[in-house]
């Protein structure tokens, strides 16, 4: 994956720099120029100068120390006492350094300890404070992106896995009219196998797209419907209205072929006056989709051992893809098993 130019190693290195030259330039921007005492006290600069440096180049291996090494170490493997300890000797070598330079660079004079150790105590607990900050908001937003990934791919594979168990279901209704139009040597044989070789070339090539153009889906179902229909001939009334409107709709694969399917399993049969009833239609971006199926409601025959999961399916698979962009009704009325879909192609 292609990172942004914010999340390169460059942009980041450059924004660790301007970070520490803002912060270290902050004294000498805030420092009162008119302040006698600090003139009268700092009458060796270059002495001072040269310890203000180190004491930064300390403050910032300080800073990455904390925030690559004790936190992920200590911190995160519960060591607390330990991080203490570290924490707690670094500061006294801090203070002591400072103490070390004045008795050694400046020329004798009473050193006032209190305010050196306060102002070591605040420089030292800030970059603390940020290298803490620092690190725990890298930890989460990595962590943040390694689950978005991992979800990712969650999502991929389980979709993957939700298409294969759809698409043998069909395939084995439309093997067995294959059959049956071959014994009866019938001249429609030629025609159906080009219809279900069409079939066969969608599932596997266009399948796996993410999104196919809505046409490409509606002949699909046609095609579908046009092999069930040859199979069940005048047992069964089947009534198709297959309309898109805008050629630039897309859908997921595979999605709608379930409703259908689900249909012929159950609306077929010993049903009396089996019907089976698809329309499709779009209009200012919605697709609304609807099959009804005649059913006989006292039957308890199951039509095979895959029976159900079709319709199982395609609601997760809606729900994983779609979210909130669609309504979907499932209703048994009057002698009537009825799907209704309205999705958001937007």
């Amino acid at each position: 994956m292609k990172q942004e130019w914010y999340q390169q190693k460059w942009a980041v290195v450059a924004r660790h720099i301007l970070a520490w030259l803002i912060f270290f330039s902050l004294p000498y921007l805030l420092h009162p120029t008119n302040e006698k005492y600090e003139q009268d006290r700092l009458n060796e600069k270059h002495v001072w100068a040269m310890y203000m440096y180190f004491s930064y180049l300390v403050l910032v291996v300080f800073f990455y120390l904390n925030a690559w090494v004790l936190i992920p170490r200590l911190v995160y493997k519960k060591k607390f006492f330990d991080y203490i300890l570290y924490i707690v000797g670094i500061f006294i070598f801090m203070c002591s350094m400072r103490y070390g330079f004045e008795k050694t660079f400046l020329k004798p004079h009473v050193i006032d300890i209190k305010p050196a150790i306060l102002f070591t105590f605040f420089t030292f607990f800030f970059v603390l404070s940020a290298s803490t900050a620092f690190q725990m908001i890298v930890d989460k937003m990595k962590l943040e992106r390694q689950t978005s990934a991992r979800e990712n791919e969650l999502l991929k594979t389980e979709l993957s896995l939700l298409r294969s168990q759809v698409s043998p279901h069909f395939m084995f209704n439309v093997l067995n009219n294959m059959v049956a139009l071959a014994r009866k040597k019938s001249d429609v044989l030629e025609p159906s196998l080009i219809k279900l070789s069409s079939l066969m070339r969608y599932m596997l090539y266009e399948a796996d797209e993410d999104k196919v153009p809505l046409q490409k889906e509606t002949e699909y179902l046609q095609s579908y419907i046009d092999l069930q229909q040859q199979r069940f001939g005048k047992n069964v009334t089947i009534l198709v209205s297959l309309e898109t409107a805008d050629s630039s709709y897309e859908i997921e694969p595979m999605l709608l072929i379930p409703f259908v399917e689900n249909a012929f399993k159950h609306g077929t049969g010993m049903i009396t006056d089996a019907t089976i009833d698809i329309r499709l239609y779009t209009s200012s971006g919605m697709l609304f989709f609807s099959v009804r199926n005649r059913f006989n409601k006292d039957s308890s025959e199951i039509k095979d051992k895959t029976s159900g999961i079709g319709l199982t399916n395609v609601k997760r698979r809606l729900n994983l893809l779609y979210g909130d962009d669609y309504v979907l009704h499932i209703d048994k009325k009057d002698d009537w098993f009825i799907v209704s879909l309205q999705l958001n192609l937007h």
